[in-house]
């Protein structure tokens, strides 16, 4: 098995480049019945995509689904699905400059001396193009999550760079560009990145995704532990350097009169554990955080290696991100859903026969 695929009641496996004629994912395990079309997965593949505003890359790529197995008269069949996206708005010609040498920063190095071979291509398969296919994979889970057990899966950018939110307002999220969630500071954010746009430069990014509603008990213990997959999910993203499950990193400082969750009939008083414990769901609120690493295409020039052992100069043209994270919270979204199906799938499985064990602890002072 050579990792192009996760999960394992449900499995989604992915395929394509970024400057090849499609890409495409396989989801199998989805349960028979739930109603999907086409068009439902336009919203989550918009707000993913590239070449909305001028903080984002200028390509533009239709992202049409088509369904091409698992679903008959609009419904999943339980057989695997297949979709495929076909790619529109390629310009391979910006990397012939560069297809003989090694980016800093790029997996370009990494792929030559595993494979021995590489597609210069726009990065080929290390492209974030990849991650269009968990957003559409990611639809379905979401839409099953929230019809079985009424989950809702939602992220916004708690970073940008050195900024971070004044304030915090679910309903702003969606109607800016950077998925923020203070609108009075969104000319802030326009502006910062106009600056950096215009020096060449490039910045990270943090992005917080949250899960409502799960049940206490999904997840496993020690090897398929709860917090354990969500973390490997949100690293397999493009760009990810660091994952926080609640508090993170954060907790190092913390005594553990303040961190522990304190428990009352009347529910958990704080979340600092992020919702899991032990590997396994608490009925508190899911959070995950990732870092994402400044983009490393740049028209700076920089130092590197060709294919030949030569130093050489390398600038990258083209169309790229000045931040990767701008676009980053509808992929957290997916993985976490992914995840989240897969072990609802897995624990109603093993314990489905279990039921609702007493007591019930609310999930928050709040209910």
């Amino acid at each position: 098995m050579s990792s192009n695929s996760f999960g394992k009641l449900l499995t989604v496996t992915t395929f394509g480049e970024s400057h090849g004629p499609a890409i495409g994912c396989v989801i199998d395990g989805c349960p028979p019945g739930l109603e999907i079309a086409p068009e439902e997965f336009a919203h989550d593949l918009q707000r993913r995509a590239t070449g909305k505003s001028r903080h984002t890359s200028a390509r533009r790529e239709a992202d049409e689904v088509e369904i091409l197995s698992g679903v008959y008269e609009g419904r999943t069949t339980g057989t695997p699905l297949a979709l495929l996206i076909r790619n529109t708005d390629q310009r391979s010609k910006d990397y012939s400059n560069i297809a003989a040498q090694f980016r800093p920063g790029h997996a370009d190095y990494s792929y030559w001396q595993k494979y021995g071979i590489r597609d210069p291509r726009g990065g080929g398969r290390s492209s974030a193009r990849e991650t269009t296919m968990r957003v559409a994979a990611g639809v379905i889970a979401k839409k099953w999550l929230r019809q079985r057990y009424g989950v809702t899966v939602r992220g916004y950018l708690s970073q940008l760079g050195a900024i971070t939110p004044a304030g915090f307002d679910w309903s702003a999220v969606e109607d800016n560009p950077f998925f923020w969630p203070d609108a009075a500071q969104v000319p802030e954010l326009e502006a910062y990145m106009d600056a950096l746009r215009k020096s060449g430069d490039s910045v990270g990014a943090r992005v917080d995704v949250v899960a409502d509603g799960v049940p206490p008990g999904w997840g496993e213990p020690i090897y398929g532990k709860l917090d354990g997959e969500i973390a490997a999910a949100l690293m397999s993203i493009n760009a990810v350097k660091g994952v926080e499950i609640g508090d993170g990193f954060a907790s190092v400082v913390q005594k553990g009169t303040e961190h522990r969750d304190l428990i009352t009939p009347a529910g958990f008083q704080s979340n600092h554990a992020g919702g899991i414990l032990g590997g396994i769901a608490t009925g508190q609120q899911i959070v995950a955080s990732m870092a994402l690493k400044p983009t490393s295409s740049l028209r700076l020039p920089g130092a590197t290696m060709d294919v030949e052992g030569n130093a050489v100069e390398v600038v990258t043209t083209g169309r790229h991100d000045p931040c990767v994270g701008i676009r980053a919270t509808p992929i957290a979204e997916a993985m976490l859903a992914l995840v989240l199906m897969d072990q609802a799938l897995r624990h109603r499985a093993q314990c489905g026969d279990v039921g609702v064990v007493a007591p019930r602890i609310p999930g928050s002072l709040d209910g």
